[in-house]
């Protein structure tokens, strides 16, 4: 696999360890089938019990059963997930870093207790509700809300591209508490099964069809005061969430964007045409040498990133970057490897048209390319282009 500037042999002992299973999880459950998947448009729900056991949701957490591990081992799996699908990668990516860190982090000792070892085994699937129909970019003008009522809150309002929501059993949901001053924003773990919940799945995807996304509809739904998260209010409850989920975001996007990589390239010293591989041709050569490149630069910047995190350095607009930058690079290396591999290009039986469409999900969730421009922007100039 493509490691150009060779960072993978500073790897830790256990980061070399979570690299390969993962890869060989990817190579020998996933691939073979994650084909037939996106066309039919459905998730291999039978993978979330083994991912598991493997330690794949939120594996960067302490307690509760989970591993514990570095935030660069964390980048890795996300990066070998997301080789196989971006919707697997999505689906570990949703499961621990917008369900299990808001818990972990502003949950009760009884939420954790509750939620956090069913979670981690895949027993039990989350998701997250912050987006709305009319409130994708701008979240701080969400209109679900709670209004208490006694020992209970009662919520009312409509989430939409939900990932997992069809088969989860909680969601966090975020919602203003219209109960307490200045109706703060307020996270509620809502379990699915309660009267007046509804997860109706979106279907006609032209991207990211190997992923379950849904819709959470909640119609005077009832949650006892103790599922609220105690630890937090206010917009930080959410954004914290999508802090730690765009991280991954960064590392995982690179992964398709190899796997796509390493297709065109195999398949352009396979392909004889003229007497002899494409390969040869300057064309071909100079595809490749600008994909290696802008891999490696992609590579590098979330490197550093985890060495921040890892010591507590790490910026939201540090992230910012690195998923505006990463996520574009990815779009443009499996857009090219599709071109190098001409006609079969367009079939399944081969994954960069796969990664091209889903890239267009990952372009524009967790914050749009453009409004991550807007987030460095205001951080590089102290004008916020928002207002």
């Amino acid at each position: 696999m493509l490691d150009y500037v060779q960072l993978e042999a500073d790897l830790s002992d256990e980061e070399r360890l979570i690299q390969q299973s993962a890869r060989d999880f990817v190579e020998n459950e996933v691939k073979p089938d994650i084909a037939e998947h996106y066309i039919e448009g459905t998730f291999p729900k039978e993978l979330i019990p083994e991912m598991g056991e493997m330690g794949f949701y939120a594996p960067n957490l302490e307690g509760y059963g989970l591993p514990n591990v570095s935030e660069k081992a964390y980048g890795l799996l996300m990066q070998e997930l997301e080789a196989g699908d971006s919707g697997l990668r999505s689906m570990a990516s949703v499961q621990g870093a917008l369900v299990m860190y808001p818990i972990h982090a502003y949950g009760s000792e009884e939420q954790k207790d509750e939620w956090l070892p069913k979670l981690g085994t895949g027993e039990a699937v989350g998701c997250f509700g912050l987006t709305e129909p009319e409130h994708g970019s701008n979240p701080s003008a969400m209109e679900t809300h709670a209004e208490r009522d006694g020992d209970e809150y009662v919520l009312n309002g409509a989430k939409t591209w939900i990932t997992n929501s069809p088969i989860s059993d909680v969601a966090v949901v975020w919602g203003r508490d219209r109960s307490a001053e200045d109706n703060p924003v307020r996270g509620f773990l809502v379990e699915t099964d309660r009267d007046g919940v509804t997860t109706n799945k979106l279907d006609e995807k032209l991207s990211l069809r190997a992923s379950i996304t849904g819709e959470i509809g909640l119609n005077d739904v009832r949650v006892p005061e103790e599922n609220v998260l105690p630890g937090v209010e206010g917009m930080k409850g959410p954004l914290s969430c999508l802090t730690q989920a765009r991280y991954g975001i960064a590392w995982g996007a690179l992964g398709a964007a190899r796997d796509a990589f390493e297709e065109a390239r195999q398949y352009s010293k396979d392909r004889d045409q003229f007497g002899g591989p494409i390969a040869r041709f300057q064309l071909q050569q100079g595809k490749l040498a600008e994909m290696a490149t802008q891999f490696t630069l992609g590579q590098l910047l979330v490197h550093r990133l985890a060495d921040l995190k890892e010591r507590g350095d790490l910026r939201p607009q540090h992230v910012s970057m690195a998923k505006r930058n990463n996520v574009d690079v990815a779009r443009d290396i499996a857009r090219t490897s599709r071109g190098m591999l001409g006609g079969n290009g367009i079939t399944a039986d081969y994954s960069p048209m796969r990664h091209m469409a889903n890239l267009e999900t990952v372009y524009t969730y967790e914050g749009t390319h453009d409004i991550h421009s807007l987030i460095l922007g205001q951080d590089l100039t102290g004008i916020a282009a928002f207002e």
